[in-house]
């Protein structure tokens, strides 16, 4: 049985390195990119969902507005998505594809385009509290600075795949939940609740007051494949260039890596999340 006195002996045989995770993006644009606060400026405006999936669930959470159409689209997901909006008196526009265009920024949309009300995210309380009424040993996922929409969007998909209890993100130099979240996630972004908050670290805290054990990822963790994944159990993702920071690696009980015998020693954020998801899942099961 996991306790305190394990939890420091722990803390005191790791070395908490200042090395990057194991899955770092190797992949890097030449491009001029707008900062991660801009970014996050940008997306927070957004009011539409678009793709069949995403606008079929955000229909059935009963947050859309209005359906966009595009004129000459047709064919059994069309007429379900009619029939959904009359469910839910949702008013429908037939439109060109170039309004949807618009709409999206040129977005793989699918021909449909919802209209949405803006996504509420939970606190950390009000998620602890409806979490911990429902199940003794919960897992959360702790997501340090996900700039990358795809990847948010891919973590969420796996996260409601396994059953995660739910998802933790910062308010500030990282993505939120938007139009390209919710198409990439098929959905599961109505699934799976989301706490915003505005300090990870403190965050952190207030977990392990739970009697949460933290696990964080780095180049000198133990293999994960022998984690002891059950209790309850918060699991931080790190940013997709830098890695977790100095400070949460600090923080966590226990440091994970994913052995690679490959010449790129990265892998991507969302490819890294799924594989430590879906052990977590397999211990846990």
């Amino acid at each position: 049985m996991k306790n305190e006195n394990d939890r420091k002996t722990f803390n005191n045989r790791q070395q908490k390195s200042s090395q990057k995770t194991s899955y770092v993006d190797p992949k890097k644009k030449v491009e001029k990119r707008k900062s991660p606060q801009e970014k996050t400026n940008i997306i927070e405006n957004e009011d539409f969902v678009f793709g069949h999936y995403a606008v079929r669930e955000a229909l059935q959470a009963n947050r859309g507005n209005k359906l966009f159409i595009q004129q000459d689209a047709k064919g059994a997901k069309i007429q379900q998505l009619k029939e959904e909006t009359q469910k839910f008196s949702v008013p429908i526009q037939w439109v060109p594809k170039e309004k949807l265009d618009m709409l999206t920024d040129h977005a793989v949309h699918q021909g449909v385009v919802l209209g949405v009300t803006a996504y509420e995210y939970l606190s950390l309380e009000d998620l602890l509290e409806q979490t911990l009424t429902q199940k003794k040993d919960p897992i959360f996922l702790l997501l340090d600075g996900i700039e990358d929409p795809h990847n948010l969007g891919s973590i969420l998909r796996t996260a409601d795949a396994v059953g995660i209890d739910g998802v933790i993100i910062p308010k500030h130099r990282a993505v939120g939940v938007t139009s390209v979240v919710a198409k990439t996630s098929t959905g599961a972004v109505e699934y799976i609740p989301i706490a915003r908050v505005t300090n990870l670290s403190q965050c952190i805290t207030k977990l392990k007051e739970k009697d949460f054990w933290i696990f964080g990822t780095d180049m000198q963790g133990i293999d994960y494949r022998s984690w002891d994944a059950k209790g309850a159990v918060g699991l931080i993702i790190g940013n997709e260039g830098r890695g977790i920071s100095s400070q949460l690696k600090k923080e966590a009980d226990i440091l994970l890596t994913i052995p690679m015998k490959g010449h790129v020693q990265s892998l991507n954020a969302g490819v890294a999340a799924g594989l430590l998801m879906y052990e977590a899942f397999r211990k846990r099961s």
